[in-house]
C-alpha cells in the first residue's frame, strides 16, 4: 500500500516537474516562422478603400515560444486589416498595388505584433487588389458663427485641410451631391486664432474618403483709422471732365494692431472713367488700389457717388 502511494507521488513529480520544465521553456524568446494573412485599406482616389484579396506575409520572427507554439498548431489564421499609407502603395496594374522594400518594414509591428521581433521578411513583396469604384471631388463647406471679441476681427479666410473630399457611390447618387458639409462651428469671444478638428455630415449611400477635417481660423486684433479723402478720377480721356459728388469720402480703415506703418498716406479712393460710360444714371462705385500692407479691411461712405460729365 506504501509502496502504491510512493508511486503516484512520483509520477505526480514528474508530472510537476515536467509541466515547469516545458512552461520555462516556452516563456524564453526562440527564431521561427510566422505568417498572417493581410487585407489592405487605404483611402486611393477612385478605388475602394479595402482589398479584395488576401495576401499572406511571412517572416522569420524572434518570440516567445509560447506563441510559435500557438502559430504553428492554428490550422485557420485569423485575418487582419491594416491600414496602408497612400504613400507606400505603388500602381502596377490598372487596379494593382504593390508594397515594397523598406516599406513593408514599417508596418512590422501591425503584422506581428510589439512582442514580436522581425529578424527577416520572407515576402517581399505585398501586392494588393483595389477594385474602381464610382466617385467624384466636391467642396468641403463648415456652416458656422462667429464673434469675436470687441477690436478683433478675423484677419484672413476660413479653412479646412483638405478643403474637398472624394464620394464614393452608385452614379445617381453622386449626381445630386454637390458638397459636403461639416458639423455647425461656432465660437465666441474670439480673440485669437482658432484651430481644431471637425466631422463631416455623413451621406446616405455613399462613403467619403475621410471621415474629418482640420480648419484654421487666423485672428487677429485691429485698430481703426478714420480720415476724409479726395475723390480722384482716372481714366478720362482728353477733352473730357468728370465731376463726382461729394468730392470728399469718409473712409474707415481696420489695420492690424500694433501699427507698423501709417497706411493712410498711401490710401487712395478714385471713380474710373470707363464705370461711368458704362453706367446708366451716371452712379459710380468708387475703386482702391491694392490695400498697404496691415489693412485688413476697409469702407467707403457713401457708398455710390453721382457723376456729371463736362466736355471742353
Amino acid at each position: 500500500m506504501e509502496w502504491g502511494r510512493s508511486w503516484v507521488v512520483l509520477v505526480v513529480a514528474l508530472l510537476l516537474a515536467s509541466l515547469v520544465w516545458i512552461l520555462s521553456n516556452l516563456s524564453q524568446t526562440y527564431s521561427g516562422t510566422i505568417s498572417v494573412p493581410v487585407v489592405a485599406r487605404c483611402n486611393l482616389d477612385g478605388y475602394q478603400n479595402q482589398s479584395s484579396n488576401t495576401v499572406l506575409v511571412s517572416a522569420r520572427c524572434r518570440t516567445l515560444g509560447f506563441r510559435l507554439v500557438r502559430e504553428q498548431s492554428r490550422r485557420e489564421r485569423k485575418t487582419i486589416v491594416i491600414d496602408f499609407s497612400p504613400a507606400d502603395l505603388h500602381r502596377t496594374g490598372p487596379e494593382t498595388f504593390c508594397v515594397i522594400g523598406g516599406a513593408i518594414n514599417s508596418y512590422a509591428n501591425q503584422f506581428f505584433g510589439e512582442e514580436t521581433t522581425v529578424e527577416a521578411f520572407i515576402t517581399d513583396t505585398l501586392k494588393f487588389i483595389f477594385p474602381r469604384e464610382n466617385h467624384k471631388k466636391v467642396p468641403v463647406e463648415t456652416p458656422m458663427t462667429v464673434h469675436c471679441r470687441s477690436q478683433y476681427m478675423q484677419s484672413g479666410a476660413f479653412r479646412t485641410s483638405p478643403d474637398s473630399v472624394t464620394v464614393y457611390g452608385e452614379a445617381a447618387r453622386l449626381e445630386g451631391i454637390d458638397k459636403v458639409t461639416t458639423s455647425r462651428l461656432v465660437l465666441t469671444d474670439v480673440h485669437e486664432s482658432r484651430h481644431g478638428i471637425l466631422r463631416l455630415n455623413p451621406i446616405s449611400g455613399v462613403r467619403l474618403s475621410v471621415e474629418e477635417v482640420s480648419y484654421e481660423l487666423p485672428v487677429t486684433r485691429y485698430v481703426e483709422l478714420r480720415s476724409t479723402l479726395p475723390v480722384e478720377v482716372w481714366n478720362a480721356p482728353a477733352g473730357h471732365e468728370l465731376q463726382v459728388f461729394p468730392a470728399t469720402a469718409e473712409v474707415v480703415l481696420l489695420c492690424t494692431f500694433p501699427l507698423a506703418k501709417d497706411p493712410l498716406p498711401e490710401f487712395r479712393i478714385y471713380v474710373d472713367y470707363k464705370d461711368f460710360a458704362a453706367s446708366i444714371n451716371g452712379r459710380c462705385v468708387p475703386r482702391t488700389l491694392r490695400l498697404p500692407n496691415g489693412v485688413l479691411q476697409y469702407r467707403v461712405m457713401p457708398e455710390v457717388f453721382d457723376c456729371i460729365e463736362s466736355v471742353r
